[in-house]
């Protein structure tokens, strides 16, 4: 019997998101293989919370907790913390100097797929399409004039380092622009302006599953919003298709980008990537690699959709990275 960390939480306005992913994780571990232990990871304190809502200071020095004078340390972690710092790097690294195996892909991916901006660069020379974009850091100066000349309208305006669409807007007028970069700026001291892509939105899990890389069924992402922004993702506003509507040829090249990405970089565990498709051809949006894992989450109806249980998709997760 293997004992599993799953740590949710964060430090990120998707703690929220992030504990009720790692719940679902827990509830569906296997039993006969697993113990999970719910490990709460906030900037305040890091705790094992036991299923009566005991709380149990988790000790950093070894990442053990002790239980009625019992020491338990991990077989393996199970990240299911969106945002940082389990999402950009910093969890990752932690865990590989203290040598505990963990289930998300490396601390150098993690960072650079959390950096849009340093993601699609990386990744344009290898032929994957992207939206014109500008950038900002915290105190430039902002030119309205110039960026919307570059980038147009409407145009879209993200904190550089965030998920779950907070702090996203997409801009119509001029007038809007700088409410747009204020409300950015509330969630990252650097932002990203993307030109407007007029087409098929598409969600793309793609996995290490028995030691084969596959691409999970396409979803198809129609907002009932002006974009896929928070409401629409959480609260209902929208309408994701599993599989995509898409024609086989389309299909295919959208597979073979998301792979292609994939294996650009090395990637291990989960990632999911946001696709616009323009004249047939995908634009890369953002790549995220602690995607939601609760039950209305794209990649578990991706799964569902390719015939995998929770229980085998985060089994698998467990047994690769051990064996990593």
């Amino acid at each position: 019997m293997k004992n599993i960390a799953i740590i949710m939480g964060g430090y990120s306005s998707e703690y929220q998101i992030s504990l009720k992913s790692g719940n679902v994780v827990y509830q569906n571990l296997d039993a006969s293989k697993y113990k999970g232990y719910r490990i709460h990871v906030f900037t305040e304190k890091w705790v094992y919370v036991d299923d009566n809502d005991n709380e149990f200071p988790v000790d950093k020095n070894d990442f053990s907790v002790t239980v009625n004078g019992n020491k338990i340390k991990f077989d393996c972690v199970f990240n299911a913390i969106h945002g940082t710092p389990g999402e950009d790097g910093l969890m990752q690294a932690y865990f590989e100097l203290l040598g505990i195996k963990q289930t998300s892909c490396d601390y150098y991916q993690a960072a650079l797929t959390f950096n849009k901006r340093d993601l699609l660069s990386v990744l344009k020379p290898y032929g994957i399409k992207t939206a014109t974009s500008y950038y900002l850091n915290l105190g430039d100066e902002v030119n309205t004039d110039a960026i919307i000349e570059r980038v147009g309208l409407p145009c879209f305006v993200k904190p550089n380092k965030s998920g779950s669409s907070f702090g996203i807007s997409k801009v119509h007028k001029k007038e809007d622009f700088m409410t747009a970069v204020e409300n950015a700026y509330k969630e990252d001291n650097e932002i990203i302006i993307e030109s407007f892509l007029d087409g098929t939105e598409v969600s793309v899990g793609v996995i290490n599953y028995r030691g084969e890389i596959i691409v999970l069924p396409i979803t198809e992402i129609v907002s009932e919003n002006d974009f896929f922004d928070y409401e629409a993702k959480y609260l209902g506003k929208s309408q994701e298709i599993t599989p995509a509507r898409l024609t086989p040829e389309i299909e295919k090249r959208v597979r073979e980008v998301a792979k292609k990405a994939y294996e650009v970089l090395k990637m291990s565990g989960f990632s999911r990537s946001e696709y616009i498709l323009v004249n047939g051809e995908p634009h890369m949006l953002e790549m995220n690699t602690i995607p939601g894992l609760t039950n209305e989450s794209l990649i578990p109806q991706q799964a569902r959709e390719a015939g995998i249980s929770l229980q085998d998709l985060f089994s698998n997760a467990i047994e690769l990275a051990l064996n990593k």
